[in-house]
């Protein structure tokens, strides 16, 4: 087995027994990465000198007994919405196309304490903004199993990278599926954990009361692995929660027994693929024979989840992205006449058409004579599927449904239907609602041989009983070791 073949852990042991070296590692990612990366477009930005120069440093500390982690030394990437302190952070937009931050976010902050190697930033939809990671001002990212498809969004490039084995493990963030839905389309492992157990500061907000951070990986046990090493109170956000991190991957038995999975009667109708109905249904017997009861129920609040979402989401950017005015920072469209002027042609111009989009959408949601009829009525909507999730919590452990109601569609199909696009968040925005953990986990192929992803849903800081679950299907399945047809893992 080669090193890309590895798992972040596997690799992670070879290098604390001195079986592979730091900069063997990153040179093998580095190495992935040229190969890759101008067929997929996954990385903004390659930091190949930054990357060989921590890897020194990172073994001088490895070999001295400093950092004994399980993940020190191991490649990864960033995706570019996650500030790095001295690095560009573009959010995959001509507005902050320059920005270079004066300090690292508290997740970078955590990562390098680790002694995880940062191989590069990685491209999504601009702003977070999109499923499918065609809006990124630099091109769109594609799927490495089908370089016609998308790689989902907007975390693509993070989920296309562990796919093509370009670095072991990425970090993304998911604010109505933005990691689970990628990794569903490019046949990885992606969790969104409980809302406030990872802290935001040094996130650049889409929508403050939805967003989350999280890992993008092979399996479930690197996730926990990553989550072990992220999560944790943090001062700077006042959001973050008093808990510690620590404890998932030791949890990780593989042990099922007296666990209760309910399975949304409602997720399963007409609008969904046949072929994804049938891959997330035998993830069910697989978790049966783990152990686990399983029984389907009924969750109809689930119709209302996407239009919820999409008021909320759109008035929360609007907010926070009228901070980018051509003042400030960013940058700044030349040839205006006045402030006014300024302000219009820089965001005229500085921002893409879906960014513009759900501002506009935000706007008008949050305007006088509309707010009562849309955004509080949307929040009072949202009181009630947080309720109702937490009620069926109350008779199951876990939920399992899709993450998406297909397969990876063609590039270009979802940019000229943009309604379309946003009903493919119908499984994954109403964890973001609710505040809940979610993971993905590949459970299949579809005809085309696309790859097929499960949700297992859990309930508020219930983070062990997601990853136990993802852990043992895993234990007994192979889909998430598969390596894209066009994959070129040594």
């Amino acid at each position: 087995m080669g090193l890309l073949e590895l798992s972040a852990l596997e690799l992670g042991q070879k290098i604390q027994s001195g079986e592979v070296s730091v900069r063997e590692a990153t040179e093998a990612a580095l190495e992935a990465i040229a190969r890759e990366n101008e067929a997929n477009n996954a990385f903004i930005t390659v930091l190949r000198e930054q990357a060989l120069a921590e890897a020194e440093t990172i073994q001088q500390k490895i070999t001295s007994g400093e950092l004994p982690g399980p993940l020190a030394g191991v490649p990864m990437g960033i995706k570019d919405n996650i500030c790095t302190w001295g690095v560009k952070t573009t959010c995959a937009s001509k507005i902050l196309g320059d920005f270079r931050p004066a300090y690292d976010a508290t997740v970078m902050e955590k990562l390098h304490q680790a002694g995880g190697v940062m191989v590069g930033k990685l491209n999504m939809d601009e702003f977070a903004m999109g499923s499918t990671s065609e809006t990124s001002f630099y091109g769109a990212t594609k799927n490495p199993w089908d370089l016609t498809r998308v790689p989902g969004g907007s975390s693509g490039g993070a989920a296309a990278a562990v796919a093509a084995r370009e670095c072991w493990y990425a970090i993304g963030s998911d604010t109505g599926g933005s990691i689970r839905q990628p990794a569903a389309y490019c046949g990885v492992t992606g969790m969104k954990p409980t809302y406030g157990t990872v802290s935001r500061y040094g996130l650049i907000a889409y929508a403050s009361s939805l967003d989350q951070m999280g890992p993008v990986a092979k399996s479930a046990a690197d996730c926990a692995a990553v989550l072990d090493t992220i999560m944790g109170k943090d001062p700077h956000d006042g959001t973050s929660l008093n808990i510690t991190g620590g404890g998932l991957l030791d949890g990780l038995t593989g042990d099922l027994k007296g666990m209760k999975v309910g399975i949304p009667a409602d997720c399963f109708g007409s609008g969904l693929d046949p072929e994804v109905r049938e891959s997330v249904l035998g993830v069910a017997e697989v978790l049966k024979g783990r152990g686990a009861q399983v029984e389907e129920f009924q969750l109809p609040i689930m119709e209302y989840v996407v239009p919820t979402y999409y008021i909320l989401a759109s008035a929360e950017a609007s907010s926070n992205l009228s901070r980018f005015d051509g003042v400030k920072y960013g940058w700044r469209a030349e040839d205006y006449t006045d402030l006014t002027d300024l302000y219009n042609k820089t965001r005229t111009q500085g921002f893409g058409s879906e960014v513009k989009r759900r501002i506009l959408l935000g706007t008008f949601v949050l305007s006088t004579g509309y707010y009562d009829a849309y955004y509080k009525k949307a929040m009072q909507v949202k009181a009630l599927i947080k309720d109702a999730f937490d009620k069926a919590f109350e008779q199951y452990d876990l939920m399992l449904m899709p993450v998406a109601p297909a397969t990876a569609p063609k590039l270009g199909a979802s940019l000229s239907d943009p309604l379309q696009m946003y009903l493919s968040d119908i499984y994954t925005v109403s964890v973001n609602l609710a505040g809940l953990p979610g993971i993905s986990v590949p459970c299949g192929f579809d005809r085309n041989g696309m790859p097929i992803g499960a949700q297992l849903i859990g309930p508020a800081l219930g983070e062990a009983k997601v990853l136990g679950a993802a852990h043992a299907y895993q234990l007994d399945t192979d889909w998430h070791q598969r390596v894209p047809k066009g994959g070129t893992a040594v």
